[in-house]
């Protein structure tokens, strides 16, 4: 098909997520052919620099020699098979290599296949868990306002992002929510990089008056993607840590967005010295080629499972494609990657690119915040710098910015006022300069 043939088709029967589809009507989508390292490539032969890994999951580049080669070896064997009772080596190789990479004592390997489903086991097998540990009053979950964690009902129902939330709040399982860190409008007038997260009082005192409800509590270390990147203290995590210890409450951590090097330590949680009960891994679990998902947990959850059959503790629950040889497969291969092309010593200049063009962001008149973890970058775009009052969202400035950036040839997909970098994690130095440069140029239109 030709470019206009494919716009055509699309038009008439695709429904694109997270989209209010009457928008193509001025901007219709724009069809991609191939991708080549960091660029996608449209049908007319345009070059656009993927600056936010589409969607996060891309962490080395597009149509990746290494990863194509693990691909092309695997589907010579098998593509798929039932994974209840049968194993392979690609999934016993990955389950291996992730719990030895993984924080703590984390042991054991359950397989999904996106984001949200990771979540919704970890709140099953943290539910199930206390229910056969004669705990039975803990059924409830704890988490942080403007969270994301998926938009499957039981992810909707421990998020906190109303946009995606509040047209189902009426089928949603009811949990407790407590203000989270908000650290560029921090009530306390603190430094994120000093302070020792008195915001975290909140949360102490929703698990002091109802431990003995609460199963698990959920959240995404040290970034809060969907919110707009807001970049928190290591020391939540560290109270929050103990105070799952000292209630005997689950510290169940996302770390769909922030996994995989996203933050410049291979888990978020590495940078508060800090482990989970339960880990949430998918996104970049593949390089961003095939959808996979995984929950990691101890040996203690896993043993609370673990009985004759007539006692019905097993976990029922799968999916058609859990432990797909194919991802899998391209899994092991992107740690091998990590490990054998020093990906995060490699950040260090991408980083300092980052951090060198902060000053010039941080003085526009309508930057409020220019936030930066490993190679995740965020510029808050507000209409009054002294009262960080931010720009109505009706006025779409974000969107506005990403409509400019795709005409200089840079993906910038905003978060309502936030505009935000997530490239891969190998970005040619060139191309990231040029996103950068595009980016200033954006805002001033934008934000004259």
């Amino acid at each position: 098909m030709n470019h206009d043939e494919i716009v055509r088709l699309d038009r008439r029967h695709v429904w694109h997520p997270c989209t209010q589809e009457k928008d193509h009507e001025s901007l219709p989508p724009i069809p991609i052919e191939r991708g080549e390292g960091c660029y996608l490539i449209t049908t007319r032969g345009e070059r656009i620099i993927d600056a936010v890994s589409s969607w996060w999951v891309n962490l080395f580049g597009h149509n990746h020699p290494r990863l194509n080669r693990a691909l092309q070896e695997q589907t010579q064997r098998i593509a798929h098979h039932i994974f209840a009772g049968f194993t392979h080596e690609p999934a016993v190789e990955l389950a291996r290599r992730l719990c030895d990479k993984a924080p703590g004592n984390l042991s054991k390997v359950f397989f999904a296949d996106n984001g949200s489903a990771a979540v919704e086991v970890a709140l099953k097998m943290s539910f199930q868990y206390w229910q056969q540990s004669g705990k039975t009053r803990k059924t409830r979950f704890v988490s942080i306002s403007e969270a994301y964690h998926g938009e499957t009902l039981g992810a909707l129902a421990v998020s906190g992002c109303d946009l995606y939330r509040s047209t189902y709040r009426p089928i949603l399982m009811q949990g407790f929510s407590v203000p989270g860190p908000d650290c560029f409008r921090c009530p306390y007038g603190l430094e994120r990089e000093t302070c020792q997260a008195p915001c975290f009082a909140a949360m102490e005192d929703t698990v002091a008056a109802h431990h003995e409800e609460i199963a698990g509590i959920i959240i995404e270390p040290l970034i809060q993607a969907a919110a707009g990147m807001r970049i928190y203290s290591p020391v939540y995590l560290q109270k929050l840590r103990a105070l799952c210890d000292h209630y005997q409450v689950h510290y169940i951590a996302d770390e769909i967005a922030v996994g995989f090097g996203r933050t410049g330590r291979f888990f978020a949680n590495e940078h508060a010295g800090t482990a989970p009960d339960i880990l949430c891994l998918s996104k970049g679990i593949t390089g961003g080629y095939l959808p996979l998902a995984v929950t990691l947990t101890s040996e203690e959850i896993y043993r609370a499972f673990y009985d004759d059959y007539e006692t019905l503790k097993a976990f029922l629950h799968s999916h058609s494609y859990t432990g797909n040889p194919l991802a899998c497969a391209l899994a092991v291969e992107v740690m091998k990657i990590f490990e054998e092309e020093d990906i995060l010593g490699q950040l260090q200049p991408r980083m300092r690119l980052l951090d060198d063009a902060r000053s010039r962001f941080a003085a526009h008149a309508h930057v409020g915040e220019v936030r930066r973890l490993g190679l995740v970058a965020a510029i808050e775009m507000v209409k009054d710098k002294k009262t960080r009052e931010g720009f109505p969202w009706q006025q779409r400035r974000g969107y506005q910015f990403y409509r400019k950036a795709l005409e200089r040839g840079a993906l910038l997909r905003p978060l309502g006022n936030v505009i935000y970098f997530m490239p891969p994690l190998n970005i040619p130095m060139d191309a990231l300069e040029k996103v950068i440069e595009v980016a200033w140029d954006c805002l001033n239109e934008v934000c004259p």
